[in-house]
């Protein structure tokens, strides 16, 4: 029988990281002594009262279907949380409970995006964000930060890029994979630009919680109410609290919105895992001494990180502000010759580095920079170490 895809799955390319983190699991179960710098998840336990309220439910019989948009427990210390962290004011009609941010952000690409939308997304970008904008046939529109400039989005580099197709801005900051923040002086200037063109503004803030050297996390929708009308605020419970697989993503935004992203859920997964749903009440208002200490041993290996790379002839790395990435740039390397054949680009310097140097990294390509490779330091300190010191050791050979 011949099964003829549709044109959407044809065009659909898979996660890149999540493709990375097969092969590097692969290799392991091999035998093969790897570091992986591909993943993007915290290498922390779950805070333990956190995983004593998942237990909890459970003994307490919590394991059945919930509201499909969440329970008003969860709603409740999620308005709690934006109000305590952001100073935004929100109520639990407008908030969404999905099963990660990513599927938040996909149900705001189902409810808002028509074919022929154009989103603009600056880059480089977390890879899922163009591929869900073209999942519902609209269309990312590329806005390109520069290294030079820290990776930073001005108001100047994007208002460019508006026509009167465009409908939405999607921010993230802390950035992945850059580890950039908007800088605050440009934040308003950027809501102001929302309100005048008319356009809905999408901001995943992911992150937020994983801020360096005083910076601090703002949420755009913060800087008053025309622009908090028009954004839909993203965040999880995964980076924060090391709950990757817990799934467990929300939004907040206007109630319109919101509630049609809970209709198209109740279509497509209904609720998020109620176990983990009360898992993640917990995590938001109990104790948060685990992530004040996570914060403080990935600042610790960011700044030996930051030292290392940028002593590495022919290596060149911004100071990430925020999240636990960084993002060299390898292009002075291309050109190349390893094992007779030119290295060309991120892919295939990712390539070399995981043959030669037994170090996974994700190619810049997937990211929107081909000049670079993302590095996820969201790994122990001797993994660290040893994993720069097979990758100096690659590109000196690279160079002999």
């Amino acid at each position: 029988m011949t099964v003829n895809l549709s044109s959407r799955a044809r065009n659909t390319s898979p996660s890149a990281t999540l493709a990375i983190a097969a092969i590097a699991k692969q290799m392991k179960a091999e035998g093969i002594d790897i570091v992986d710098f591909g993943l993007g998840e915290p290498d922390f336990e779950t805070p333990a009262h956190v995983k004593d309220a998942a237990i909890a439910a459970i003994r307490e019989g919590f394991t059945r279907y919930t509201a499909a948009a969440g329970i008003d427990e969860l709603k409740e210390a999620i308005v709690t949380k934006l109000k305590r962290d952001n100073g935004l004011s929100y109520a639990p009609s407008e908030v969404i409970v999905s099963c990660g941010s990513k599927h938040s952000l996909f149900n705001i690409a189902e409810v808002l995006f028509e074919p022929g939308d154009e989103v603009i997304v600056p880059a480089p970008y977390w890879v899922t964000y163009t591929e869900q904008i073209r999942l519902v046939d609209a269309r990312p529109v590329i806005v390109q930060t520069r290294e030079e400039d820290g990776f930073h989005l001005t108001r100047e580099a994007l208002e460019p890029a508006i026509t009167p197709k465009t409908k939405a801005i999607l921010l993230n900051s802390p950035c992945n994979p850059t580890g950039a923040m908007i800088p605050l002086e440009q934040l308003p200037a950027l809501a102001a630009l929302a309100v005048e063109r008319d356009l809905l503004v999408i901001s995943d803030e992911a992150y937020e919680s994983l801020t360096y050297d005083r910076h601090t996390h703002v949420s755009i929708a913060s800087l008053g109410e025309e622009v908090k009308r028009r954004t839909l605020v993203v965040n999880t419970v995964s980076k924060a609290y090391a709950m990757t697989g817990w799934r467990i993503g929300y939004a907040a935004g206007p109630t319109d919105i919101i509630k049609a992203m809970g209709t198209i859920q109740s279509q497509v997964t209904s609720n998020p895992t109620s176990i983990a749903q009360k898992a993640a009440v917990a995590a938001l208002l109990g104790p948060h001494d685990g992530l004040r200490d996570m914060v403080g041993e990935f600042d610790r290996r960011r700044r030996y990180l930051l030292s290392r790379l940028n002593t590495i002839p022919g290596i060149t790395c911004t100071n990430p502000e925020g999240a636990f990435y960084f993002f060299p740039n390898f292009s002075s390397f291309y050109g190349a010759v390893a094992n007779g054949s030119p290295i060309r680009n991120s892919a295939e310097m990712a390539a070399y580095l995981l043959q030669t140097a037994r170090v996974v990294l994700v190619p810049g390509s997937e990211f929107g920079s081909d000049a670079h490779l993302r590095l996820s330091y969201a790994t122990p300190m001797d993994s660290i170490r040893k994993g720069v010191e097979r990758i100096e050791r690659a590109l000196d050979a690279l160079r002999s």
